[in-house]
């Protein structure tokens, strides 16, 4: 089984690459509405590569947004079913002008493709559809498939809930595999055992009633930008702790065997320092740089602006200024509580001088993955077969929203089976997802199949 699965990857991978390569040059941007053509055509690339690869059907569904893409091959009902997730949506990829080719023109270089979607997760997903077009030419399937690939994840899912439970029936599984998440490295491979949760806010301060001359009123009305700044100042202590009331609440305390688990994960500093282009590395007081990224919550500004940006000088006093905010969050936390806790504290802070309006973009709940279920033990195994090292368990900082709305509604657990790195540029300029990484993750993923069915 194996010398076939290796031998048909070795005489299409060419293809298999050139396929992904036409799926990357599509725009599909799901958070920009000029692009809406560009996720129709998107979706239905994705469908017409699950029929290729083998599936008995594939159709596009509408949703109140964005189409979901569903597809199948069912081999024997009374086999295990595994559900493959992922999106065919991207994130914007401004600043253009930091992109050393074109964003939607796959470039490869020294090994790498380079391409928004690459990674994240065009070419994750793909390598699913690949693996089925392994096992079903060469009949060697041992589960039967389906996929359910979105068009809305980078925009926080918001229609994906109400497709899920309203098909419950075609979506019936007993796991859930993903592909949208990283390794440590290609020598030290690793499965998340867990992603965390987002809340997503937009805070708008407004001083006078319209744009200002700074020389006329400098000095008399308050500058929304400096209030904003102020405010947004006080969100960490000096031990870079979050002092908002409230946020640590509900956080769960890692236990001293988890604290030791993560320490197995190898972790150069100076590497890691070298690689970001920074002299010192910043974050919660009394905590490891992978303890910070994991397993405690964070509050970042992702976006802040206001007044005069163009070329050149404007003497002005803005009328408003805007900032964008995410808070990543872990077990036990509710993204549902943190937000109400964010848009309350962004009020309660703002002085009388200018007027606050804060409000929810999108948000999700953390989920974790017991290393002791049947689909964690079949991906340990698949790793183990084809990395010939065990992998380390390791906890994600990154959100995939629908995952815990997937597990309550279809009543099976998630695995999350990444083969990206922490180092391809996500939601970045020159995003890139490495051809060894691809053609692991399609070398890997049939084993994953073989296992589980072996589980039983």
């Amino acid at each position: 089984m194996s010398k076939a699965w290796k031998d048909y990857q070795e005489k299409n991978k060419d293809r298999f690459l050139e396929e992904m390569l036409d799926l990357l040059r599509i725009p599909s941007v799901s958070a920009k509405s000029e692009h809406k053509d560009d996720m129709q055509r998107c979706a239905d690339a994705v469908k017409n590569s699950l029929l290729a690869a083998g599936a008995d059907k594939a159709e596009v569904m509408q949703t109140d947004g964005h189409p979901v893409v569903y597809g199948e091959k069912i081999i024997d009902p009374s086999k295990p079913t595994v559900l493959v997730y992922g999106h065919y949506d991207v994130q914007p990829p401004e600043p253009l002008e930091l992109w050393h080719s074109g964003p939607f023109e796959p470039v490869i270089k020294d090994g790498k493709i380079y391409a928004r979607g690459s990674a994240d997760d065009k070419g994750q997903f793909y390598m699913h559809v690949k693996a089925l077009e392994i096992m079903a030419k060469t009949n060697s399937m041992t589960t039967n498939m389906k996929f359910l690939i979105e068009g809305e994840e980078e925009v926080g899912s918001p229609n994906l809930a109400k497709f899920v439970s309203a098909h419950k029936e075609l979506l019936k599984t007993d796991v859930i595999l993903i592909s949208d998440s990283s390794l440590l490295s290609m020598e030290n491979p690793s499965l998340d055992i867990g992603m965390r949760g987002l809340s997503y806010i937009q805070v708008e301060v407004t001083g006078a009633n319209r744009d200002l001359h700074s020389g006329t009123y400098g000095g008399a009305v308050a500058n929304p930008i400096t209030i904003l700044a102020k405010m947004i100042a006080g969100i960490h202590d000096k031990k870079n702790h979050i002092s908002i009331p409230g946020f640590y609440d509900d956080v769960a305390v890692p236990t001293k065997e988890e604290r030791k688990l993560l320490k197995k994960a190898p972790y150069d500093e100076e590497e890691y320092k070298k690689d970001l282009g920074v002299e010192e590395l910043w974050g919660e007081k009394g905590f490891t740089t992978y303890e910070r990224t994991g397993i405690r919550p964070t509050l970042e500004i992702n976006g802040i602006w206001g007044g005069y940006t163009g070329e050149g000088a404007k003497t002005v006093l803005p009328s408003k200024a805007y900032a964008k905010i995410s808070a990543r969050l872990v077990p036990n936390q509710s993204s549902h509580k943190i937000t109400e806790i964010l848009l309350d504290y962004f009020k309660s802070v703002a002085p009388p001088t200018v007027t606050v309006k804060a409000e929810l973009h999108h948000g999700g709940e953390p989920y974790m993955t017991p290393i002791d279920s049947k689909g964690y033990l079949a991906a340990a195994k698949a790793l183990k077969t084809t990395f010939k090292k065990k992998p380390i368990p390791v906890r994600g900082g990154g959100s995939i929203p629908i995952c815990s709305i997937l597990e309550k509604e279809l009543g099976v657990k998630i695995i999350f089976m990444g083969f990206g790195l922490d180092n391809d540029n996500l939601h970045s300029p020159n995003e890139k997802f490495n051809l060894e990484n691809y053609y692991k993750g399609i070398e890997t993923i049939p084993y994953f199949h073989k296992f589980f069915a072996e589980e039983g």
